[in-house]
């Protein structure tokens, strides 16, 4: 595939895909499904292309969403997330030619579709990951590593008077955090534009064909009744491990700094999360670790289950994929980026790594 109109159908299962591969994290399917909705009630689609497309020169921006997925004052319009492409447009004083997502989610998955039908652009299939990820630098291609790279971010988000857009252009790391606490201020969910980049970049350091893959799982789960048949297409599609399964004994769940974190117990399993599920243990084991897929499905209806709307007594299926089977961008292989986890959630990532690439 080199390109492709992007139909509602392919909207619909790029919403399941992706929270399957969001891990927990990755925004929720109302989200998803309401972004859907606004694209198509405006526009036939936009156009997904692979970066063979395009001349390695050509500049592509990344669209993410910002925030803690259970925040209760989030607010965000289709018009918000066009706002902030094109403060980048503005900002950056040359054209993009296409835009990209940040990483595979319910919610974002799709981003970018809206504001490239909107503004005429293609999206690429190159997800910057190919599962969701908690910050923003672990969705930004390594270009912390990059010499004298100055980041622009346009955002946009929040209503009344939490209502904030603007442009922040600085290190990446900084830029990212100034947007986090912006998505706080807003109400907990900002669109952001950020990281114009040469497509050259993106192909050494994207998750190609991350989009692809999020549709064509959405496919396979939508493909058979509800069930345990759609939790059985989700294992043999992905090639994944069922680590636990039962209902759910206990859920805590704060939010910190923009970020949902928190625990949930399951069948002697407990798994931490950061937006994402970051770690699964029983006792003394260590059943995965982060960015191995670690993802929860209800065991009565396959539905894929976020660290937002996981509940006590729900009756849940516990996958994991290794890390062979995903595609992932450069910055999961990244031990200054890993470490971050380890004081959130309280647990060892980094001496863990080793063993997940072998």
């Amino acid at each position: 595939m080199t390109q492709q109109r992007l139909t509602h159908d392919d909207g619909v299962a790029a919403i399941y895909g992706g929270c399957i591969l969001g891990g927990g994290g990755g925004g929720l399917i109302a989200e998803g499904e309401a972004k859907v909705r606004d694209l198509f009630e405006r526009s036939e689609g936009p156009t997904l292309i692979s970066l063979d497309e395009l001349d390695d020169d050509q500049t592509v921006a990344c669209v993410a969403l910002v925030g803690a997925p259970s925040a209760q004052d989030a607010f965000l319009t289709a018009d918000q997330m066009v706002e902030a492409v094109e403060l980048v447009q503005q900002h950056a004083g040359s054209g993009l030619s296409a835009l990209m997502t940040n990483e595979n989610g319910a919610a974002t998955t799709i981003n970018g579709w809206l504001q490239a039908a909107a503004l005429g652009l293609p999206v690429v299939d190159s997800p910057a990951n190919g599962r969701a990820h908690p910050t923003g630098s672990m969705g930004a291609l390594s270009l912390h590593a990059r010499t004298g790279y100055r980041s622009v971010q346009g955002f946009s988000g929040g209503s009344g008077t939490r209502r904030f857009a603007g442009t922040i252009a600085g290190t990446l790391s900084e830029a990212s955090d100034v947007v986090r606490q912006v998505s706080v201020y807003a109400g907990g969910l900002v669109s952001v534009c950020r990281n114009p980049v040469e497509v050259a970049y993106i192909r050494e350091h994207a998750a190609l064909g991350g989009v692809s893959q999020a549709i064509e799982l959405g496919k396979v789960f939508l493909g058979v009744e509800q069930g345990q048949a759609r939790v059985d297409a989700v294992v043999g599609h992905l090639g994944a491990e069922r680590l636990a399964e039962g209902p759910v004994s206990e859920v805590q769940i704060v939010q910190r700094g923009g970020f949902d974190v928190g625990l949930v117990r399951i069948d002697g399993v407990e798994l931490t999360f950061w937006n994402e599920y970051m770690t699964a243990e029983r006792g003394e084991e260590r059943l995965g670790t982060f960015p191995e897929l670690l993802m929860t499905l209800d065991a009565r209806t396959g539905a894929p289950v976020v660290t937002a709307e996981i509940q006590e007594q729900q009756h849940v299926v516990v996958i994991k994929v290794g890390v062979d089977r995903l595609l992932l961008g450069s910055t999961m292989r990244d031990a200054s980026l890993l470490a971050g986890i380890e004081p959130i959630v309280n647990k060892k990532i980094i001496e863990h790594q080793e063993a997940l690439w072998r």
